[in-house]
């Protein structure tokens, strides 16, 4: 996934998530669903390396997970798939402090990365890059990140995080459309405002919106998380194909 906004505490609504996962076209991957070894998780699944980007439990655990780019660094030797890490805590039992402690003390054997682990009452955040070292709280707000740490300001961010601040809580779960419209914005950045992180400028162009079309590399699918404080959950994966068209949708619904 390349780029999460998250609306956190909300007295209603303490978990809204949208999403845009951005991949290689050719990397094989399952649609959102229940897993079938483990149907109390709903996920899409990477079909080469067997984790998943973003997922949830039905008792209200949810998980995501971007990549910290860095062109320039070696992947470390034998390392495993970052998409593991949202998988491993969606299948553990422990609170989200204690798994993200844990965590931590093993953390530098991956590539770079940021994950957020939370439940309905708790979030918390970890880079593997971020300078402070250990996991950290999120206080009730709203965040984006991308592929640097949580909330650098780069132009994508700033674009989806103004959409996405305007829209009431109750919207996300009555027209999830409107979200899915939000996700879907190709304007790139200008040339001034472009990151600088070690990619040819037409390549740091293509990826700085937050939806991504090129006949390669693109967003792959767009998410919505909606958790009620009441035990209700939306979760909504939007697929597109290399022309960055819509094909499949997949709703799941909790209703309580």
């Amino acid at each position: 996934m390349c780029i999460a906004y998250l609306s956190l505490g909300h007295p209603h609504w303490p978990v809204l998530v949208a999403a845009n996962r951005d991949e290689f076209h050719h990397r094989p991957t399952a649609p959102l669903g229940p897993w079938p070894e483990h149907p109390g998780i709903l996920a899409g699944r990477d079909l080469q390396a067997g984790g998943t980007w973003m997922g949830c439990t039905r008792d209200g655990r949810f998980a995501l997970l971007t990549n910290y780019r860095e062109p320039a660094a070696a992947v470390p030797a034998h390392a495993p798939s970052r998409g593991a890490l949202v998988r491993d805590y969606l299948l553990a039992d422990a609170d989200p402090k204690s798994w993200m402690s844990e965590l931590a003390s093993k953390a530098q054997a991956l590539a770079g990365y940021n994950l957020i682990v939370g439940s309905r009452r708790e979030w918390w955040y970890y880079s593997n890059r971020d300078p402070q070292p250990g996991p950290h709280p999120l206080a009730p707000g709203r965040y984006v990140v991308s592929n640097h740490l949580l909330d650098t300001p780069w132009p994508k961010a700033r674009r989806l995080r103004a959409a996405l601040d305007a829209l009431p809580a109750a919207h996300w779960v009555r027209q999830p459309e409107d979200v899915l419209a939000r996700l879907r914005d190709t304007t790139p950045a200008t040339d001034g405002e472009l990151p600088q992180t070690g990619l040819a400028p037409a390549f740091e162009r293509l990826l700085s919106s937050p939806f991504i079309i090129s006949p390669d590399y693109g967003t792959r699918s767009s998410s919505i998380l909606a958790m009620g404080i009441d035990g209700s959950l939306l979760f909504c994966e939007q697929s597109h194909d290399a022309a960055g068209r819509p094909t499949e949708r997949h709703d799941w619904r909790i209703n309580r």
